[in-house]
């Protein structure tokens, strides 16, 4: 009997004790007051990198880089362009895994292209980088691995709302975005 009060008296303290080093810390940063620090940043500095992608690209341009990172995402999931101009695009591999784990590319399609049918299709094409011969694909970009990077040279004629995503297989449902040209 003894020795079973011991156990639970020990159980007890050991999870008031993890609970008690949870609370000081959170009560330790929500009671710190950074108020007087002299160093702070000033509002018009850049934020840090989220994991995040961006939600838009600062302005309309045809010169374009788009980084892909080992998380399969993209920085950007919005690019704005010129319309009828000449579109250099560059993507970047920021990641390490090579591309037989982490490949990434950047497929351009047609507006109204159904991704889910396209995403069957690029499974079936890994002999061509998962870019399935389509009359969908207006521009695409070779499949990389971590620390490569690729360039293509395009134009979408017309205005509208262009589809990219990357084509490599499970990367379709999180790696997309939408290319804006006016």
């Amino acid at each position: 009997m003894k020795t079973t009060l011991n156990i639970g008296t020990l159980a007890l303290c050991s999870c008031l004790f993890l609970a008690s080093c949870g609370n000081s810390e959170q009560s330790k940063s929500e009671s710190t007051d950074h108020s007087s620090h002299a160093t702070e940043a000033p509002a018009t500095e850049t934020p840090t990198p989220t994991a995040e992608p961006e939600t838009t690209a600062a302005a309309t341009s045809n010169t374009i880089v788009v980084e892909s990172n080992d998380q399969m995402q993209f920085n950007v999931n919005e690019l704005h362009v010129k319309a009828g101009e000449p579109i250099s695009l560059t993507l970047k591999h920021v990641g390490t895994m090579k591309k037989e784990v982490m490949g990434h590319n950047l497929v351009v399609l047609k507006p109204g292209t159904d991704l889910i049918k396209f995403g069957e299709e690029a499974i079936k094409a890994q002999a061509t980088d998962y870019v399935p011969a389509s009359t969908e694909v207006l521009a695409h970009t070779k499949l990389i691995g971590g620390g490569e990077e690729t360039k293509i040279d395009f134009t979408l004629e017309s205005p509208g709302t262009y589809d990219f995503i990357c084509s490599f297989p499970g990367h379709l449902a999180v790696m997309k975005g939408k290319i804006i040209a006016e």
